[in-house]
């Protein structure tokens, strides 16, 4: 009975830790949400506690680390790139972070899930503020040129962007009849995207751009 107890305990703490964090990604209106992030961090709890109970001759870090492979996975699937960016890395690490809680709850190691439990609050919570500060002192702006079907041109335009201190997140190139349709999708200061705008208005071959 007391071992029941004990792991009654384990779990409870997996599930409530799961679940606060799985409330911060529900309110965001993310891939995994409350119940995903639940059941992650209780299953990586029961996984750690089965292991303690299957024997002396299972080494316990063996199946911790098939327990840290197979979220691997699990967070791969909400990873998804498209329009020149990629979505879904800060839910891909929080289901990592909740197997982690789960797997510390499991071992009874509680005072080190709440911390970390504080920990992934404060970084959910409060960071994004920091995030949105950063970035007003950096523009996102995407770069449509078309200009004449001329390789050396564009590698001429493409050498711009890329060796100046903008930073291009995104490029792509197609042809359209006579034409190279280019886009750059770019963050940076004010006076750095002024330098590339003052260059595609004076450069004669571009025939037409959108800022």
């Amino acid at each position: 009975m007391e071992f029941f107890t004990e792991d009654f305990l384990k779990i409870i703490v997996a599930l409530v830790a799961g679940g606060l964090i799985g409330l911060e990604r529900e309110s965001r209106d993310k891939a995994a949400g409350f119940r995903t992030i639940i059941l992650i961090s209780t299953g990586a709890a029961l996984f750690t506690i089965l292991s303690y109970k299957l024997g002396v001759d299972i080494e316990h870090s063996r199946i911790a680390a098939n327990v840290v492979s197979g979220v691997g996975f699990l967070g791969a699937g909400v990873i998804f790139r498209g329009e020149g960016k990629v979505t879904g890395l800060t839910t891909a690490a929080t289901i990592w972070i909740a197997a982690a809680l789960g797997m510390g709850a499991g071992a009874g190691e509680y005072s080190l899930v709440l911390m970390v439990v504080i920990v992934v609050f404060l970084v959910l919570w409060i960071f994004p503020y920091v995030e949105r500060l950063i970035q007003m002192f950096r523009d996102h702006h995407q770069y449509i040129v078309i200009i004449p079907l001329d390789d050396q041109l564009f590698q001429k335009m493409d050498n711009l962007f890329e060796n100046g201190k903008l930073k291009v997140r995104f490029k792509s190139r197609s042809k359209k009849d006579e034409t190279f349709v280019c886009m750059w999708d770019t963050s940076g200061t004010k006076k750095e995207h002024d330098i590339i705008l003052d260059f595609l208005l004076h450069e004669s071959n571009v025939i037409e751009f959108e800022y």
